[in-house]
């Protein structure tokens, strides 16, 4: 077992970065920029979240190195530009987490994740006055690059912190109605902007309603995909069995075998 802490053991990493964009180092790691890194960013996400799904822990252990990767990677590029290194991206991190829990390293006081999450957002508000940003609008600080169910969710939250949200659950359910019908008059014009435009609404009215009762709807939508994914192999490993693929089946025939897929779980 290696005796490196762990300290030396990220400071390894730096290096071996370092050399792949390096003189004589890795011809494809010369050549990316932060651009090109983007799109491997998000993929390894991806990576991360799906190996905590599976609660594959090995898996996870792998993932999170190649998560830890992109941070250097950037790192190394913006000090190869003279714009900062990963030492200041670690001052920047270690201040921040000292900063917005005064409730553990200075004298305000929480009893409760919801006293936190209040801590923390009076703390992001005097951080914004000290840049400069409190002329911002509420929700530009909320990124439009990420995906939409987090951007809603993010968006909803920040503006049911300054009062704009419904009293309860019941309200919301109500609201959800009310776009359904809307929905349903939509369909009638065939029309897919408007369509579209109030599936969107729909589909913003059911985050508000997941962050009333408290579910990550990023989370229940994946556990949902996870879930179709396992009864939808059921169908196909049955189907095997009969000597058959799914376009070979009928819908009572693959309805069956998902009622069967449920009642196995």
């Amino acid at each position: 077992m290696s005796t490196e802490s762990a300290g030396e053991k990220f400071q390894k990493l730096v290096g071996i970065m370092a050399r792949l964009r390096g003189p004589g180092g890795c011809p494809w790691d010369r050549e990316q920029t932060f651009d090109t890194i983007k799109p491997y960013t998000l993929e390894e996400t991806y990576e991360v979240l799906e190996a905590i799904d599976k609660r594959d822990w090995s898996e996870l252990a792998e993932e999170l190195g190649d998560f830890m990767l992109q941070a250097v990677f950037y790192a190394q590029m913006a000090s190869e530009q003279n714009l900062f290194g990963i030492e200041t991206a670690l001052d920047a991190i270690n201040q921040k987490l000292v900063r917005r829990h005064p409730h553990v390293f200075g004298e305000a006081s929480a009893q409760t994740a919801d006293d936190v999450k209040q801590i923390w957002g009076r703390v992001k508000d005097a951080e914004k006055q000290e840049k400069n940003a409190a002329a911002a609008g509420l929700l530009d600080g909320v990124p439009r690059a990420m995906p939409a169910l987090v951007e809603a969710q993010q968006i909803a939250s920040k503006a049911a912190g300054v009062g704009f949200d419904w009293e309860n659950p019941e309200q919301v359910i109500e609201k959800l109605h009310e776009e359904l019908a809307e929905f349903a008059e939509a369909r009638k014009t065939a029309r897919p902007d408007e369509l579209e435009d109030e599936l969107g609404d729909m589909l913003f009215v059911i985050v508000n309603l997941a962050r009333f009762v408290k579910v990550d709807p990023e989370q229940a939508l994946r556990g949902t995909n996870a879930k179709f994914r396992r009864r939808w192999s059921h169908i196909e490993a049955r189907l095997r069995e009969r000597g058959r693929k799914p376009e070979e089946s009928n819908i009572d025939e693959m309805e069956a075998l998902w009622q069967e897929a449920k009642q196995a779980r």
